[in-house]
């Protein structure tokens, strides 16, 4: 069923009907990833520890889950022409939680993330975000954030890729701000190319406050790679600011 029947069949709701219909959701999403995640890290137990699996039971089985019970229809574009046998770092834009969920389905290949340290304490998540190597930065610690995304080269030495959102924190729908340097330096620190990405729409499936879930359309896209060799650390706001005008160019893009 596509996101638009869906609409028009849930747009008879009431104010009290919604409010039911998200506690259902909320409660699903709860069991299924209170289900999921730990039957991936027996997984990840049983390939001795090699990451690629679990990963990808993030993407083929968590993430579509959570995206069908939003009523939530991703559309991608730009991804079938690129070259992932290496890793990459990927940078998007970012308006909502469930974007993880869009970048894990979307991408072809096993994903880390760079998240906010808060989310290290969030029970089952925690525990499975660790032991699948993301990279966990406080954000009013610049110092220790720089520090923690250098751990973020061994993922690299084992084949993995990583996103990040250089925003810093979920923005208004149609405002993308300024981007952070950090994951640029790493970037250049570890001569990895960068994918510009844009999202448009997760923010309207899955607003910043609350869990006030509405059916929609999410629209991905991919632009292409931004090669990295030969920077250096003075080049690194530079580059981030290119990347930003990338994604918003992707942005502008989906619209059309």
């Amino acid at each position: 069923m596509s996101a638009t029947s869906t609409s028009m069949r849930f747009g008879a709701l009431s104010g009290f009907g919604w409010r039911v219909l998200n506690a259902l959701q909320l409660l699903f999403t709860i069991a299924w990833t209170t289900v999921l995640l730990p039957f991936a890290l027996l997984v990840l137990l049983l390939c001795g520890g090699r990451r690629h699996w679990p990963l990808r039971m993030a993407s083929r089985i968590w993430a579509p889950g959570l995206l069908t019970g939003a009523g939530a229809r991703v559309v991608a574009s730009g991804f079938d022409t690129l070259d992932f046998s290496n890793p990459c770092i990927v940078v998007a834009n970012h308006q909502s939680m469930i974007d993880i969920c869009v970048l894990f389905r979307v991408l072809p290949v096993p994903l880390c993330f760079v998240m906010k340290d808060e989310l290290a304490r969030v029970p089952v998540v925690g525990t499975y975000a660790r032991a699948m190597g993301m990279v966990f930065i406080e954000r009013q610690a610049a110092r220790a954030a720089t520090r923690q995304l250098g751990n973020a080269a061994q993922l690299f030495a084992e084949g993995l890729s990583v996103c990040g959102f250089p925003e810093g924190t979920r923005g208004k729908p149609g405002h993308i701000g300024s981007f952070k340097g950090g994951i640029f330096k790493l970037a250049i620190d570890c001569g990895i190319p960068i994918l510009p990405v844009s999202i448009e729409g997760s923010g309207e499936v899955l607003p910043v406050r609350g869990f006030k879930v509405r059916p929609g359309v999410i629209r991905i896209r991919a632009g292409e790679l931004i090669q990295t060799c030969g920077l250096q650390q003075a080049d690194r706001m530079a580059l981030a600011s290119r990347c930003r005008d990338a994604v918003i160019a992707l942005r502008d893009a989906s619209r059309n």
